[in-house]
């Protein structure tokens, strides 16, 4: 699947700047993509856009399926006659760069449930019942599970689903209709919620094309254990007779971690997937393609053999390697959905058979720049040794921004940047900004921190860490017109990747 030679930006909506506590799909977003049409760009990359679960993750999801409400405009709320400006308003919450989930959520919540007894009485604009309708029935598949499972959560005081009454965590047919005909304003409501996010990230999109930009977008490779889609599809993971997993999901001792990463997702039962020809994953990335112009699968390596951690284990050093789905996975979704348009996340622990899975399927795989020259050291992820079929980033959201990367580089390897590329010296951030730019990889990306000359204050994630991350914001100061933008023009057009 050769790309065009193009280049983007990666900011994910809850960065964009904004009076309610959290970016989201509105003005700033809107804003954002004019910024990036002015600059020639062609993508915009975006992290899972999902509900988040455990530590704010995005990567932590209830549903592999559902929309964030935390994303949600209230100003686009407003507009469509579903909530007053007394209720815009009381979601305002002081300007700052760090999200506040503490209140964001609640407030949020308070927003759509307004909005959702409104439309409810028959007020907003009369055509969005018509379209309610549609999404409804459009959707029903994953939907109507995941508005349930909210609904019985939220009855739970939020308790995860192996906590609640026997009958409903055994997703029990009868116990689930009786708790359904009670909780049935309750589940349209999460129903509403969705169907509101689908309409503002439709038409953000929509927008967003109109300026010649396309959206990428993150699907990762594992859901959350505390999901819709473990308790509706348990049979579908590794989980024993009283629903607990026997293994969960993580990664090996690497660069980021002394005893690896434990993510604690339950691990899949991939027999069980086989023999349904992988459906629940054909529909993962039907929704997903549904969203993106481009998807970035998360861990593509776990597609040819996955570290499964015992259950329970306090580290993830003690995990095995198992094999994956290999190309069977990859060829249901071919063969279902015909060609779907994937990055494929080939970083870490790299096996010649990752390597032969992914040119197999001619996917573009990714390059770290600053694993080129600090840290975790590759040769692979030097500029001379890309080529054309490749993603590279400077740094991704697991990566410190690129100043704070330099400013804790040894002497040794800066010296080994400097050597490699001289302007290092003065600048280290827009050198390796140029490498990017420069190189033959047909698309590369750069963080907006990078732009921004950001340190590490402005770092979304520290893999292995589970407080502080995801909630770095910029400022409407940073992201106004100036001179990172012109920058970005300029090299844009100096290495043949404008999208004009």
């Amino acid at each position: 699947m050769p790309l065009p030679r193009s280049s983007g930006v990666l900011l994910h909506p809850t960065s964009l700047p904004g009076p309610f506590g959290v970016g989201d799909l509105g003005l700033a977003a809107v804003g954002w993509v004019d910024a990036l049409a002015r600059a020639g760009q062609t993508w915009w990359q975006v992290l899972p856009v999902g509900p988040t679960g455990y530590g704010d993750s995005p990567y932590q999801s209830p549903s592999t399926f559902a929309g964030n409400l935390n994303l949600l405009s209230p100003e686009l709320l407003e507009h469509d006659g579903l909530v007053t400006t007394a209720e815009v308003v009381a979601c305002e919450l002081p300007v700052s760069d760090r999200v506040g989930y503490e209140a964001v959520i609640p407030a949020k919540r308070r927003l759509v449930r307004a909005a959702w007894e409104r439309f409810r009485a028959g007020d907003g604009r009369p055509d969005l019942r018509a379209e309610f309708r549609a999404f409804r029935a459009a959707g029903s598949g994953w939907l109507d599970e995941f508005a349930l499972f909210a609904a019985v959560k939220d009855a739970h005081g939020q308790k995860p689903w192996w906590e609640w009454p026997a009958p409903l965590t055994a997703h029990d047919d009868h116990a689930l209709r009786a708790v359904a005909e009670g909780l049935a304003d309750e589940a349209d409501a999460h129903r509403f919620g969705q169907f509101v996010f689908a309409r503002q990230w439709g038409a953000l999109r929509e927008y967003a094309r109109a300026k010649g930009v396309k959206v990428i977008g993150d699907l990762p490779i594992y859901v959350a254990h505390d999901s819709a889609d473990v308790w509706a599809n348990p049979g579908l993971f590794a989980l024993d007779e009283t629903r607990t997993p026997t293994a969960v999901a993580g990664v090996p001792p690497d660069y980021f971690s002394e005893t690896g990463q434990l993510w604690g997702n339950p691990v899949y039962a991939w027999d069980a997937h086989r023999r349904t020809g992988y459906a629940w994953w054909v529909e993962r990335m039907r929704a997903a393609r549904a969203l993106f112009d481009l998807v970035r699968l998360d861990h593509f390596r776990g597609l040819e053999a996955y570290w499964a951690v015992p259950y329970g284990a306090p580290t993830a050093a003690g995990g095995r390697w198992e094999p994956g789905p290999d190309a069977e996975l990859l060829l249901a979704i071919r063969d279902r959905l015909g060609e779907v348009p994937i990055i494929a996340e080939d970083l870490g622990f790299i096996t010649p058979g990752v390597e032969s899975l992914r040119q197999g399927f001619g996917l573009p795989g990714m390059r770290i720049l600053q694993f080129a020259f600090g840290g975790a050291v590759e040769p692979r992820f030097r500029p001379h040794r890309f080529d054309r079929n490749t993603v590279a980033y400077t740094g991704t959201h697991d990566n410190d921004t690129t100043a704070g990367w330099a400013a804790k580089l040894t002497a040794a390897e800066r010296g080994d940047f400097v050597r490699y590329a001289p302007a290092a010296a003065g600048d280290p951030v827009r050198t390796l900004i140029r490498l990017g730019w420069g190189s033959v990889a047909d698309l590369v990306l750069a963080p907006v921190q990078d732009f921004l000359g950001l340190g590490s204050e402005a770092r979304v994630n520290t893999p292995g860490t589970i407080s502080g991350n995801w909630r770095w914001r910029a400022t409407a100061e940073q992201l106004a017109d100036g001179e990172w933008v012109e920058f970005l023009r300029e090299i844009t057009t100096t290495y043949e990747r404008s999208a004009v």
